[in-house]
């Protein structure tokens, strides 16, 4: 149980510390002007030759062409609306006809306190054609992993176990982007919830990191080979591509270490404004080893999509950047956010099918003891889950 009074205890105790994080907040936003300013200096030509005198190959970020049509790294969305109702409108006419799909996904970890190692994955999808005579899909895939599924790799307290199933789950969520790939057309749109740049892998046991490679390495070609335009969408980002790429052209830079998205901030004044598309070239453990040279084959750009929070980062497949489709698919992003409040409402609605709640996994463990009491296996719960379960 919550003791108020501790906790406001505990904070009081930390009052210095929340202050200078303050206080650093808004000597970031004075760094963050200066970084625009400078960056303001330079063309597209003029960075691309300072990259190849670094002889860096993996600069953080690279700008494409639509750098030089930016002024301070903005390019300004033009839509002004006096009410949310012409917003509704505006998005209306932008998604009429055009088919929206996004794919999510969640999972059961295996819970030490149940005698049989189980997990579980649920992937959810949503196809919304924008039509009326075309009904919309809602639709899930529940798969259970089994013990020996689980037990591929041995580590201390099932702690493998449970890196089983979230890679198993982000391949499912990216195989059925893939597959819906299929049969639907060069018009529709394919929502990511995520980022395909997985520097997360490169801090994993190879075997496992190459999994989540291949993943995203077959989502970029089917997405190529099937000229079907796919969006990666970070709400939040803490990316460093572009400050990275800032550290290169501006050695010596002083102020704290920002985000791209704290940075390009101020930058992005209004509702749809973003900035040019970049190359990514992130220098983490992966590129390191030149196990993702995949990275360059992603664009990205930052979008202002609420006005109470930091730009969020979209990423396309470079080919749809270079086939002059990337702005149609920033414009359905931008509509999506509209109906969704600022968050695609594709994506929402993928999140709210997939999602399993602490409920859920109640529900799942009470039908897989009944299932193991019908078929005579030998199941059995810690004495401390058991007493949990009965005073909650």
């Amino acid at each position: 149980m919550l003791n108020r009074q501790r906790v406001w205890l505990a904070l009081e105790s930390k009052r210095s510390d929340f202050q200078r994080y303050s206080e650093g907040q808004v000597r970031r936003q004075r760094t963050a002007s200066q970084w625009l300013d400078r960056f303001e200096t330079l063309n597209r030509a003029a960075i691309l030759d300072r990259i190849d005198d670094a002889g860096d190959e993996w600069p953080g970020a690279i700008p494409t062409a639509e750098f030089d049509e930016a002024a301070r790294l903005r390019m300004p969305f033009g839509q002004t609306w006096s009410s949310h109702q012409e917003a509704r409108d505006w998005a209306r006419s932008i998604m009429e006809g055009r088919t929206v799909i996004a794919v999510d996904g969640s999972q059961i970890a295996p819970d030490p306190a149940y005698s049989v190692p189980v997990g579980a994955i649920q992937v959810g999808w949503f196809i919304n054609p924008h039509q009326t005579d075309r009904a919309y899909v809602k639709d899930l895939a529940f798969e259970v992993l089994t013990p020996d599924e689980l037990a591929e790799e041995e580590g201390d307290e099932g702690g493998y176990a449970v890196q089983t199933v979230n890679q198993r789950r982000f391949a499912r969520e990216c195989e059925k982007l893939t597959e819906l790939m299929d049969g639907q057309g060069e018009e529709a749109l394919y929502l990511f919830d995520g980022s395909f740049i997985i520097s997360f892998a490169g801090k994993i046991q190879a075997a496992r990191a190459d999994a989540y490679i291949r993943a995203i390495v077959e989502l970029l070609r089917a997405s190529e080979r099937r000229q079907a335009p796919l969006v990666g969408f970070v709400d939040t980002s803490n990316s460093h591509d572009i400050a990275t790429l800032a550290d290169h052209l501006f050695p010596g830079r002083s102020g704290d270490r920002l985000s791209d998205a704290a940075m390009l901030g101020p930058a992005l004044p209004g509702w749809g404004d973003r900035t040019p598309f970049f190359i990514c070239a992130r220098p983490d453990a992966l590129s390191k080893e030149d196990r993702a040279p995949f990275y360059k084959e992603v664009a990205f750009c930052y979008i202002r999509l609420n006005s109470n929070r930091p730009p969020a980062r979209l990423e396309v497949p470079l080919w749809l950047l270079e086939a002059g489709l990337a702005e149609d698919a920033v414009n359905l992003v931008r509509a999506e956010c509209v109906v969704g409040m600022g968050y695609p409402y594709a994506i929402e609605t993928a999140d709210a099918l997939a999602v399993i709640s602490h409920q859920d996994r109640r529900r799942f463990y009470a039908l897989f003891q009944r299932f193991s009491e019908e078929e005579g296996l030998e199941f059995t719960q810690a004495a401390k889950a058991t007493s949990k379960q009965a005073r909650r």
